[in-house]
């Protein structure tokens, strides 16, 4: 059993779960979509409610994690293999910004 490096990651939004959820669902699918191209990685996703348990594996490593959707904000719980602790960083800011983005309230208010 390999080591791991967990990372905890909470994205606001103003969207509600359901839209949120459905934000999500369909952001997961462009990222497996985009690893599939090349092959490199095996990527697997499973809904509960609104759970949903994920695990990547490229280059021998898995990485694994649940993502909560609530009515305001997304919590994630991500574990890194050790091997990536030293940028465990750099790798939440970036969750964090693309999360941010793909929740992002874009409807207009009068």
């Amino acid at each position: 059993m390999s080591l791991m490096a967990p990372i905890t990651i909470s994205i606001p939004h103003n969207l509600g779960k359901a839209e949120a959820r459905s934000r999500l669902e369909s952001g997961f699918g462009r990222v497996r979509q985009q690893f599939a191209q090349g092959g490199a990685i095996n990527m697997q996703e499973s809904w509960e409610g609104d759970r949903l348990t994920f695990s990547m594996k490229a280059m021998g490593q898995t990485v694994s994690g649940r993502l909560d959707v609530l009515e305001s904000e997304v919590k994630m719980e991500v574990d890194l293999p050790n091997i990536f602790a030293a940028i465990a960083g750099t790798i939440k800011k970036r969750v964090q910004r693309e999360g941010a983005l793909l929740l992002e309230d874009k409807r207009r208010t009068p």
